[in-house]
């Protein structure tokens, strides 16, 4: 990994991916880009205001980095709409990784969709790490989850290039369905008959992970399947409790029960309850001919 990008609006929030972002720049010898982007829709003299108060912040940060931290750091201001000037930097540094803060959590209702940690999420083209947990010290236990298709096996890929997380325990989920139990008529099954029915289920899907962890280079990583009885969102921040994962991989793009419309329900879901860190990975782009 050769650039990580901060987005900072020198909140609380912020600061904690600023600790995170640091901690993995010093452990992969990256450098660390400083962004942060000034609302451009606006007053002229506040705009330039703005700007130049957040020049003096970044500097501090970037020199405390360079002098304290023996971190390589680079800041910019970016003047444009928050969202778009985000995923401008990022395209346009190349950043490998973009770290972001936890979004604001409202105790009465849902605030992620929709915010711009939400639609830069969805629309990066490189990975974007949410940092929520306290960054303390390396991740200990990586969850990784997947669906069993070609981009999530792609997307696992380019985690793995990423070469964060060394020395960190692996647990790969998939979520499996069982649609007979789905049915109208499950209910007049006879709870042996049900029992053995999601029981052949769940090892049909251990045996599909298994082979899918061999393809993508994953066999080291401890495999578990849980059935899709709960909302695909609530597995995996179940999973994650009951393994004490502090970091969760998602991929952008896929399809079945655990990407059905990924950063539409289950990955906003998993973002906006999540304590510990998740990372959102696409897949590469396709390459061009």
């Amino acid at each position: 990994m050769r650039m990580i990008l901060l987005a900072t609006d020198f909140s609380e929030r912020s600061d904690r991916a600023l600790r995170r972002a640091a901690l993995l720049a010093r452990a992969t010898g990256a450098e660390l880009l400083l962004v942060h982007v000034v609302d451009d829709d606006r007053p002229r003299r506040i705009v330039e205001h703005e700007t130049g108060d957040a020049r003096r912040l970044l500097h501090d940060l970037g020199h405390s980095l360079r002098n304290h931290d023996g971190i390589r750091c680079s800041t910019s201001i970016v003047q444009a709409d928050p969202f778009a000037g985000i995923a401008r930097a990022a395209t346009e540094a190349g950043a490998d990784l973009l770290v972001i803060g936890p979004h604001r959590r409202h105790l009465l209702r849902d605030a992620f969709a929709g915010t711009t940690a939400e639609r830069v999420i969805r629309t990066a083209a490189c990975p974007v790490l949410m940092a929520n947990g306290p960054p303390v010290g390396p991740w200990r236990h990586l969850l990784l989850t997947t669906d069993l298709s070609d981009a999530s096996c792609a997307a696992l890929r380019r985690f793995a290039d990423l070469k964060v997380g060394a020395g960190a325990a692996r647990t790969v989920l998939h979520v499996f369905d069982a649609p007979a139990l789905r049915l109208a008529m499950a209910g007049t099954l006879p709870e042996d008959a049900r029992g053995t029915y999601l029981d052949d289920q769940r090892a049909e899907a251990a045996g599909r992970l298994t082979e899918f962890l061999a393809s993508t280079g994953l066999s080291d990583a401890a495999p578990i399947v849980r059935r899709s009885g709960a909302p695909p969102a609530h597995e995996i921040l179940g999973a994650a409790e009951e393994i004490g994962a502090d970091l969760l991989i998602l991929s952008s793009v896929g399809k079945g029960t655990l990407a059905r419309a990924i950063l539409g329900s289950v990955a906003a879901q998993v973002l906006a309850s999540a304590l510990v860190d998740v990372l959102v990975v696409p897949p590469p782009a396709p390459q061009k001919e």
